[in-house]
């Protein structure tokens, strides 16, 4: 049996609750005190008595050992200082996870500020975010278009994120690791801030919007307000090339 008086390998019973005095079921307990020093094996009564003497609580840490391990301690803190320690835990675990997203060098500008935000979401979650650009076909003979594919993207999140590296290609695949800011250099996740409203059209009135009868067999005028202008590449730059490739 160890000799470790904290027992760190032994927690506690599945789902961070912990015994407590009078739950506790064995007959005997081996107890450490407030200071974290081994007082010995004691039946569980007087266990409880020396604990209570000293205004605390006496919490079973290690279940599975024979005899259990108990400790005197004030329940509330020890509980609080149980809860801080797994929030870290699960903070160092949460940023160690990776989430891949995809692009494509004819990538459309709607799917690149999907795939953006994607991206702004994992890092506001402190996770980072693998980008991976794969060419297909005679894709590969432009790879400067997919770097410049990926360079974009990195630039729209810089306010969120930083590359590790600088892109490179791996067979017939461009990648880069992009790495959370720190919280306090980090600017605010957009969706999160605008609400849910940011992700759907905004019309400003259903009454802006009439509906003008066309004569049989005339064709409908066309709209002169001026369409907005779609961000990222408009002209799929692969489309020019078809020709001159097929040409070869």
């Amino acid at each position: 049996m160890s000799s470790n008086p904290h027992f760190s390998h032994q927690s506690g019973p599945p789902g961070g609750s912990f015994r407590i005095n009078g739950k506790i079921r064995a007959r005997e307990v081996r107890v450490i005190n407030s200071e974290g020093k081994q007082i010995g094996i004691l039946p569980l009564a007087d266990a409880i008595v020396l604990a209570r003497q000293q205004g605390m609580d006496l919490v079973e840490i290690a279940p599975n050992a024979t005899p259990p391990v108990c400790r005197i301690v004030d329940y509330g803190k020890f509980r609080y200082e149980q809860a801080k320690r797994e929030k870290d835990s699960r903070k160092h675990q949460h940023a160690s996870r990776v989430k891949e997203v995809q692009l494509s060098p004819n990538i459309d500008p709607h799917d690149f500020g999907v795939k953006r935000n994607h991206a702004i979401g994992f890092l506001c979650d402190d996770m980072k975010v693998k980008v991976t650009l794969k060419f297909r076909g005679r894709e590969m003979a432009h790879q400067e278009i997919g770097f410049q594919v990926v360079r974009k993207f990195i630039e729209s999140l810089a306010p969120w994120g930083h590359p590790d590296f600088e892109p490179k290609l791996a067979g017939r695949n461009i990648h880069v690791m992009i790495s959370p800011l720190p919280r306090n250099k980090r600017a605010p996740n957009p969706i999160e801030a605008e609400g849910p409203a940011a992700s759907k059209p905004q019309v400003e009135s259903v009454r802006d919007i009439r509906v003008v009868p066309v004569a049989p067999g005339a064709q409908p005028s066309q709209p002169t307000a001026e369409q907005p202008k779609p961000s990222g590449f408009v002209n799929n730059p692969f489309t020019q090339l078809d020709g001159k490739l097929d040409k070869r």
